[in-house]
């Protein structure tokens, strides 16, 4: 059985039964669900409350009753579920919403053009901690059983794609809000490995960058938005452009 997607109130669904995930949401961490969630927010939203915020979500869109925690783990974003995009390859499935008004850039000199933009310190007080009409979320989930070492690297490799995707389409390898949530089917044919030139990780590979890449076109597309030149023209956003101290071992 393959995992099923269903979008319902703003609350998008990826759903297979017997099925572990790895979260690193705002409630990451393993669990094993039925389902995991990606919950869009409404602009101007400031509830801090996101357990029970994300339960009433999920009941108000059908997905979970409205007692204890929500059903599976569930992330967070401003991006409208209209711009949802679902990949397919091999035994994976990766879904991913995309926006980049809050990006984070990592330059790699000193004298970039994101130079003397906003640091992570001061831009904190321009409220970018929170979710805003950026953040790129991606569920990815395979049919293989991956033991919880292979699914936390499949975390990883969403996460290279991730940023290798936005690098290319947007000029930065992130936002500060992104998140990820891998899935393994309980009770699917064994994987030992889900690296890069594995065919689960490969999978997940053209996946995310395919999900991510269409759900940026969508987003960005209509002309409603843009995305910014750089953090400076950035609604809100961060530069690391501090250095570290590098020695031998």
């Amino acid at each position: 059985m393959g995992f099923e997607t269903a979008v319902a109130d703003g609350v998008l669904r990826l759903r297979r039964p017997d099925t572990r995930w790895l979260s690193t949401g705002w409630d990451g961490g393993f669990a094993d669900a039925p389902a995991a969630y990606n919950v869009s927010v409404p602009e101007g939203w400031e509830r801090t409350d996101l357990d029970a915020y994300a339960t009433e979500r999920l009941a108000d869109a059908g997905f979970a009753g409205t007692g204890g925690d929500p059903a599976g783990p569930a992330l967070l974003t401003g991006v409208d579920m209209p711009h949802a995009r679902v990949a397919r390859s091999g035994s994976v499935v990766a879904v991913a919403t995309a926006g980049v008004s809050n990006p984070a850039a990592l330059p790699m000199a000193a004298d970039s053009e994101d130079a003397g933009a906003p640091t992570p310190e001061t831009d904190a007080e321009r409220g970018s901690d929170g979710v805003g009409r950026g953040t790129v979320n991606v569920l990815v989930a395979t049919t293989r059983r991956l033991d919880d070492g292979a699914l936390a690297n499949l975390v990883a490799v969403a996460a290279e794609a991730k940023a290798a995707t936005l690098l290319a389409t947007t000029g930065f390898p992130g936002t500060t809000t992104d998140a990820v949530v891998a899935g393994s089917a309980r009770d699917g044919e064994p994987a030992t490995f889900s690296g890069s030139a594995t065919p689960v990780g490969s999978a997940a590979r053209v996946c995310v960058r395919d999900a991510v890449r269409a759900s940026l076109e969508s987003r960005y597309a209509a002309g409603d938005a843009t995305v910014p030149d750089s953090v400076a023209d950035a609604e809100h956003g961060v530069v690391t452009d501090r250095e570290a101290e590098v020695t031998r071992p």
